[in-house]
């Protein structure tokens, strides 16, 4: 997923659906604006908690027999995204999906209708089997996860920052301490092969504890500001 800053022109790219909603959609700060922002944040971070709970309580996870994955997060997004939130995002985020029958990625920036902004962020999420078994409908077409085919989508215009939540050459991404050299390229993402990234992937599809994911949580935030400073766009 991307979003365009119109101010500055600037590309970006990252993984939590809300959270890159909130950053690509919202008009430049005052003070008022900036307690509101950080209200959502903070109203994203509950959701995540919430939700990473409410899946970890289940006994097989979200593979869970009658847990409904999809159905709690349209719940929580329609909860956060405000009545507009469609104008908002409208050629400002840029979504990366793919359709379930051709396989083929499809980036999606245009958005007619709140549901229809719904219908993608949740078609950015679904794993087959592990989020359900019917793919996401959007303009009478089933959709998936853009992550299989295009992890890290690269804008055509400026610069793109990639975030990556595992180990690799991306602009914003974990440390990688070991020694292995050794990379993999999945869906247009290189990451390394370690055994800290293999953690992290059973850590995204088993939600840790609430201590854990408040570290990681941490730990994106430092990674965030150590980019942020070796570009020189922060102090």
């Amino acid at each position: 997923m991307c979003f365009e800053k119109k101010q500055t022109k600037n590309k970006q790219n990252s993984c939590p659906e809300i959270t890159n909603y909130m950053l690509a959609c919202q008009p430049p700060l005052n003070r008022t604006r900036r307690r509101r922002r950080r209200t959502i944040c903070e109203h994203c971070k509950e959701f995540t908690y919430r939700f990473a709970s409410n899946v970890r309580s289940q006994r097989f996870g979200a593979v869970t027999p009658g847990y409904d994955f999809m159905l709690e997060l349209r719940e929580g997004i329609e909860e956060i995204l405000p009545p507009n939130a469609h104008q908002l995002a409208n050629e400002r985020l840029h979504v990366s999906i793919t359709h379930s029958k051709t396989r083929k990625n499809c980036m999606v920036s245009s958005f007619t209708s709140r549901e229809d902004l719904i219908k993608v962020l949740l078609a950015s999420c679904f794993v087959p089997v592990y989020a359900g078994m019917k793919p996401v409908e959007f303009q009478g077409q089933k959709w998936i996860d853009g992550g299989f085919t295009d992890s890290l989508p690269i804008l055509p215009v400026g610069r793109t920052i990639t975030v990556s939540p595992f180990s690799g050459p991306q602009d914003i991404s974990p440390a990688h301490k070991g020694i292995s050299k050794l990379h993999l390229r999945l869906a247009n993402m290189s990451v390394v092969f370690s055994k800290d990234n293999i953690i992290r992937l059973n850590q995204a599809l088993f939600p840790p504890s609430l201590p854990r994911l408040k570290a990681l949580e941490q730990q994106g935030y430092q990674d965030a500001v150590y980019f942020l400073k070796k570009e020189r766009w922060m102090q």
